[in-house]
C-alpha cells in the first residue's frame, strides 16, 4: 500500500507550547501538515502553541499525540534523527540535504517515513536515537552547536521544499513591466544624443563620436525595462522644457 507523501515529523518531548506552535509554522511554510508529539510536557491540546502558530493551526489541529516514542513511529519503516552532538552510535549520518532526497526516494517507493526532533533542553536522548535508522546532523559552529526546536524543524522542512519542488536559483521580479527592447533602448540613446548635442556637451568636436560611443555602451550596458526607459524619456523632457523656459 501507497504510504503518505510526505514525512511526519515527531517532536520528542516538546517542553513549550510556543515551540510546538512555531515548529507548525516552520512545518507549513514549507508544506508539511503530519505532526506527531510524543509526551509534551505542557499538555496538549496547549493554547500556547495555537497563539505561536500563527495561521498554522491546521498543523496543530491535526497532530497525533502519542504516550511514547515506540507507539509515535509504529507504523514507519525509516525514521531519521536530528542530533547535532556525537553518540557513540553506528549509525548513517546525513546532511539535511540528503537526508531529504533520501525521504523523498523513500517515500516514492511506498515507504512511510519520519523525522526525530528533540526536546528544547538538551535534545533527543541515546535511547530516542537508537531507534532511528539514521542520523541527520547540522554542519554548525563546534563551539556552539545548538538548534532550538522550531530551527531545526525549519531547516529540515527547507531542504524537504528544496527537494521536492524545483524553483530557479535567481529570478528577476518585473513588476508588471518587461524588459526594454533594443530598439526601444535605441530611441532613448538618439533622444539623448540630440539633446546633448544642442546643450554642447560633446565637445571638443574631434571627441564626439568617442563620447556618443560611450554614452551608447553605457545604455547597452544597464538591464533597462520599458519603465525605465519611458522614465529616462520624462526626466530628459522635463529637463529641456525647465532649461528653455527658465528666467535669465
Amino acid at each position: 500500500m501507497q504510504g503518505p507523501l510526505e514525512p511526519a515529523f515527531v517532536l520528542v518531548r516538546p517542553q513549550m507550547g510556543e515551540n510546538v506552535g512555531a515548529a507548525a509554522r516552520a512545518m507549513w511554510n514549507f508544506g508539511l501538515s503530519r505532526m506527531r508529539l510524543v509526551d509534551p510536557r505542557d499538555g496538549w491540546p496547549n493554547p500556547r502553541a495555537v497563539a505561536m502558530a500563527s495561521g498554522a493551526g491546521r498543523v496543530l489541529d491535526g497532530a497525533q499525540v502519542h504516550a511514547d516514542l515506540a507507539g509515535a513511529v509504529g507504523d514507519c519503516t525509516f525514521v531519521y534523527a536530528t542530533t547535532a552532538r556525537p553518540r557513540d552510535l553506528t549509525k548513517t549520518v546525513f546532511s539535511p540535504e540528503e537526508a531529504a532526497r533520501d525521504m523523498v526516494r523513500r517515500i516514492a517507493e511506498g515507504e512511510r517515513v519520519a523525522v526525530l526532533f528533540g526536546p528544547e533542553r538538551a535534545g533527543l536522548e541515546n535511547a530516542d536515537v537508537a531507534r532511528a535508522n539514521a542520523i541527520v546532523s547540522v554542519d554548525v559552529n563546534p563551539e556552539f552547536p545548538s538548534l532550538n526546536l522550531a530551527q531545526c524543524v525549519l531547516l529540515v522542512g527547507y531542504e524537504w521544499r528544496r527537494a521536492t519542488h524545483a524553483a530557479p536559483p535567481v529570478r528577476e521580479e518585473m513588476a508588471g513591466t518587461e524588459r526594454a527592447s533594443a530598439l526601444e533602448v535605441d530611441h532613448l540613446a538618439r533622444h539623448y544624443e540630440e539633446r546633448l548635442e544642442e546643450a554642447g556637451f560633446f565637445f571638443p568636436g574631434h571627441k564626439a563620436e568617442s563620447m556618443k560611443m560611450s554614452l551608447r555602451n553605457l545604455w547597452s550596458r544597464m538591464p533597462l525595462t520599458v519603465q525605465d526607459v519611458q522614465t529616462l524619456h520624462g526626466v530628459l523632457r522635463q529637463m529641456v522644457r525647465w532649461a528653455r523656459h527658465r528666467p535669465e
